[in-house]
């Protein structure tokens, strides 16, 4: 039970972290701040990263039913600090550094293994029980 909490209480967090940066994405948009220097990448990360922020906060409620979501949110933030320590290694072998280098690269990292860290277990299915077809909504 208490790690279902902590998951909850990091699911919030990050959750509301990354609905923030909706904010930072109208901003980027509005004032047409991603011109500036040719940074067409950062409005595609936070729209990404705003999207799953609403869905991580979704999945608060019933962690062990959303699990694969959660899932998601740990392993993109992984992949995430990956490629930014791959680009700050080599913009230090060009003699350049990164200007959110390694601050970014750590919080990435702690988010995605506390996620994974506390990611419900999987529930076992009934043995032997059929598959059943989807149910939409009925009307």
């Amino acid at each position: 039970m208490k790690r279902e909490r902590a998951l909850q209480v990091v699911l919030v967090l990050v959750g509301l972290l990354y609905c923030f940066w909706g904010y930072l994405l109208f901003d980027n948009l509005w004032h047409a701040k991603w011109l500036i220097g040719h940074s067409d990448v950062m409005p595609m990360f936070l729209s990404l990263n705003t999207a799953l922020g609403v869905c991580l906060l979704l999945a608060v409620k019933q962690p062990a039913k959303h699990r694969l979501m959660i899932a998601y949110g740990a392993w993109s933030s992984l992949a995430h600090a990956f490629t930014m320590t791959i680009m700050s290694a080599q913009a230090v072998a060009h003699g350049m550094h990164r200007q959110d280098s390694p601050q970014d690269i750590v919080m990435f990292v702690v988010i995605g293994g506390t996620l994974l860290a506390l990611l419900p277990a999987k529930q076992a299915s009934p043995a032997g029980a059929p598959i059943s077809e989807p149910r939409f909504a009925e009307r």
